[in-house]
C-alpha cells in the first residue's frame, strides 16, 4: 500500500476495526474510508454495489462482523450466521467486481474443530467437528474465507485473511451478557469493587485454557499482513501463550483491586476446552505481539473508566 493509496476499512467504530484506522493512521496512511452502519448497512447488497461502484477502494479490511460471547452465540444462532454470510459475501463480492487490488478478511479463532490439535495450525481448518456453541459464527466465517480463496483460484485475486484469537481492548463491549470473557471479568470484578460485593460467580469451572491478544497488536499484524503477505492460506494471530479461565480471572482482579472470594458456577458451560493457536507463520513472516496480557489488561480496563457509553453497552 502506498500512503495515499485509498483503503476502505469496513466496521470502523468496532474493536478491530477502530484499531486498524488508528494503526493506519499512525504508519502515514491518509485516505481512509469510513461509513457508518446508518451510511451504509453491509447486509444491504445493493448499498454495498452502490458504494464501491462510487468510491473504488484500492485496498479493504473487512474488520465488520456481528460478534457476541457464549450466550449472544447460543441464543441468536440463525441472526448470527444470517449477517455475517450476508456483510462479508456483500463486501468481498462488490471489492471483486470493482478491481479492488487486496482484501484482508478478518475471522475468528472459533474456526477451527473444538478439537483440533494444540496449538492450532491454520492447516487444521474443516478436519474436524466445531465447538457447537459458536458454530453458525465459525460456518459464516469458514465461508468468508473460502469464498476470498475461491476468488484467488478462479479469478486471480490477492485476497488474504487473518484469524485471531481471542481479543481485547479499547473500544471493547462490555455487555453484561453479550460481552467476551475479558470484557465481561472487568466489567463484573469492577462492580463488584464499587458495591463492595463479598463474592464474584464466574461460570465454568475455570479449567478451559485461552490465549488473548490485545487488539493494537492485531492491527499492526493486520496492516503488516496487507503489505508483506499473498496466499490462499489464513495467517493465525496471536501470542502463542495461554492461561486458565482461573488464572485470567484472578488476574483481571488483581489489576482491578477487588479482594473478595471468586466461586464458580459449574453448571455453566466452559465452552472449548482449548484453543490456542500456532503462530509461527505469523513469526516465521517477521512479525511477533509487543503487548503483554498484564499490561494490556491494564490499558483494557483504563478504557472501559473512561468510556462510560462503553460500559452501558
Amino acid at each position: 500500500m502506498e500512503k495515499n493509496s485509498k483503503i476502505y476499512v469496513a466496521g470502523h467504530r468496532g474493536m478491530v476495526g477502530s484499531a486498524i484506522v488508528r494503526e493506519l493512521q499512525r504508519q502515514g496512511y491518509n485516505n481512509i474510508i469510513t461509513r457508518t452502519h446508518r451510511e451504509l448497512d453491509l447486509c444491504r447488497q445493493n448499498q454495498v454495489e452502490a458504494f464501491f461502484e462510487a468510491e473504488k477502494p484500492e485496498y479493504v479490511f473487512l474488520a465488520a462482523a456481528k460478534v457476541g460471547g457464549i450466550i449472544a452465540n447460543q441464543s441468536a444462532l440463525a441472526d448470527f450466521m444470517y449477517e455475517n454470510m450476508i456483510l462479508e459475501m456483500n463486501v468481498i463480492h462488490s471489492a471483486w467486481k470493482n478491481g479492488c487490488k487486496k482484501l484482508e478478511f478478518l475471522g475468528s479463532s472459533c474456526i477451527y474443530p473444538r478439537m483440533a490439535p494444540q496449538p492450532m495450525k491454520e492447516s487444521c481448518l474443516l478436519t474436524s467437528a466445531l465447538e457447537k456453541t459458536n458454530e453458525a459464527y465459525a460456518l459464516a466465517k469458514i465461508s468468508g474465507l473460502k469464498y476470498c480463496e475461491y476468488l484467488n483460484k478462479q479469478y486471480g485475486t490477492d485476497y488474504i485473511s487473518v484469524m485471531p484469537t481471542n481479543l481485547y481492548g479499547p473500544n471493547d463491549n462490555y455487555h453484561p451478557e453479550h460481552s467476551h470473557v475479558l470484557p465481561a471479568l472487568i466489567r463484573r470484578f469492577h462492580e463488584a469493587k464499587e458495591h463492595g460485593l463479598k463474592e464474584v460467580v464466574c461460570w465454568g469451572d475455570g479449567t478451559p485454557l485461552r490465549e488473548f491478544l490485545y487488539v493494537d497488536d492485531l492491527a499492526n499484524l493486520c496492516v503488516f499482513l496487507m503489505n508483506n503477505y499473498s496466499g490462499d492460506e489464513t495467517v493465525n494471530a496471536g501470542t502463542g501463550k495461554e492461561l486458565t479461565i482461573k488464572a485470567l480471572t484472578e488476574l483481571v482482579a488483581k489489576v482491578i483491586g477487588y479482594c473478595g472470594e471468586i466461586k464458580w458456577d459449574t453448571t455453566r458451560p466452559n465452552g472449548t476446552p482449548r484453543k490456542l493457536l500456532d503462530v509461527s507463520k505469523a513469526e516465521k513472516l517477521g512479525w511477533r505481539y509487543k503487548i503483554e496480557l498484564e499490561d494490556g489488561i491494564r490499558l483494557a480496563y483504563k478504557d472501559f473508566l473512561n468510556n462510560p457509553m462503553r460500559a452501558e453497552r
